[in-house]
């Protein structure tokens, strides 16, 4: 089958990680190729019908992965874990995890608890390490077909079309996040208006948020569809949300603030969020990461001084991937955050593309 394999070069490591997006990206360690679909006893294979390009592929493939969790993926791979699948002619979103009982192996502390994202197995057993999309034995969804157990796959419902469909596995990871922030706080800001902070406002107002939710959004375009999804109001700034809510105080040449936001989604995964995520928050008030900053240097005093809470959300249990699919049909305007739909053969186009990218391996 054809399919878009990541192999791990140095040098091009390095290359991306020092230029960034003014790397080459004909030269960034990812190629089409034929590889042979495996076999495995107990999954079926699932025909890709789209499947998405995600902020943690890019920061893979641009050096920006923090180093500490390599060991828990293997490669060479074929990336996309954010899969939409037919099976039979039916469409299904697939859970990519690959926990436990995945692996054929009894169930760690964390999976019998039905965690099965925080899997203490996930470079363990006969599988290698990690989830579909960074496991060199299975494909991911950036190829014609993946393999997945029949628990795996969660039929999408009547009516909901592809593009809104695809968005399954984020919209569970969000869903899991806000979920950490019940009791629902008065307000809620939401920083970064890509694809995952746009998902967060669309979400809260589909699961009933009645609060005052408010959103910080870089380019006029991502503010008119943060109002459009239940934003109350948006910043064009960090800066311009935290003077707005903040007082500050000066000391020779240092400064610092007093007050803030009672929550605090941050959705660019961007050191940058991390750290003005950090100067948002009020004092005793939530900070919930939905994406990876990776290596950066940070004042950690507000977990201290302000005494912040720290959560995070990296995938999701079963359950939260089953209710994120039953969500779809409520959220109509999902699809419109969708940039371009792509065969394989323009994958460099589809990297750089102004909105949400889909790969669609077959016509």
């Amino acid at each position: 089958m054809k399919a878009l394999v990541y192999t791990p070069s140095l040098p091009r490591f390095f290359g991306a990680r020092l230029l960034g997006k003014r790397f080459p990206r004909k030269l960034l360690p990812l190629r089409l190729a034929e590889v042979p679909l495996p076999e495995r006893e107990g999954f079926l294979r699932v025909r890709v019908r789209l499947s998405g390009v995600c902020g943690s592929d890019l920061a893979l493939l641009y050096g920006k992965s923090p180093p500490s969790i390599s060991p828990f993926f293997s490669f060479p791979a074929v990336l996309g874990h954010e899969i939409l699948g037919e099976m039979e002619g039916s469409l299904v979103a697939v859970n990519p995890l690959l926990a436990c009982a995945d692996r054929g192996l009894p169930p760690c502390p964390r999976c019998q608890e039905g965690e099965e994202g925080l899997c203490q197995n996930v470079a363990e057993g006969p599988l290698a390490p990690g989830m579909l999309g960074y496991n060199r034995d299975l494909p991911g969804g950036w190829g014609e077909w993946v393999l997945a157990r029949p628990e795996r796959l969660h039929p999408i419902p009547p009516g909901v079309p592809e593009e809104r469909a695809v968005f399954a596995e984020p919209l569970a990871v969000v869903l899991r996040g806000l979920n950490k922030l019940k009791p629902w706080p008065e307000e809620v800001l939401v920083l970064g208006m890509g694809t995952i902070g746009l998902l967060a406002v669309r979400l809260l107002r589909a699961l009933g948020y009645t609060g005052r939710l408010l959103a910080v959004a870089k380019y006029p375009h991502q503010a008119e569809r943060a109002k459009a999804f239940g934003a109350d109001g948006v910043y064009g700034s960090a800066k311009e949300a935290l003077l707005a809510r903040a007082r500050r105080y000066r000391y020779l040449l240092f400064e610092g603030h007093r007050g803030g936001y009672e929550a605090v989604v941050e959705a660019s995964g961007s050191g940058r969020g991390f750290r003005e995520a950090l100067a948002l928050a009020r004092e005793g008030g939530k900070v919930l990461l939905l994406g990876a900053p990776g290596l950066e240097v940070v004042d950690l005093s507000p977990f201290w001084f302000k005494e912040v809470a720290l959560w995070g959300s990296y995938t999701y249990t079963r359950e939260e991937f089953r209710e994120a699919v039953g969500l779809l049909p409520e959220l109509e305007g999902l699809e419109s955050l969708v940039g371009g739909v792509y065969p394989l053969e323009a994958w460099p186009e589809a990297l750089v593309a102004k909105g949400k990218a889909l790969f669609r391996p077959k016509g």
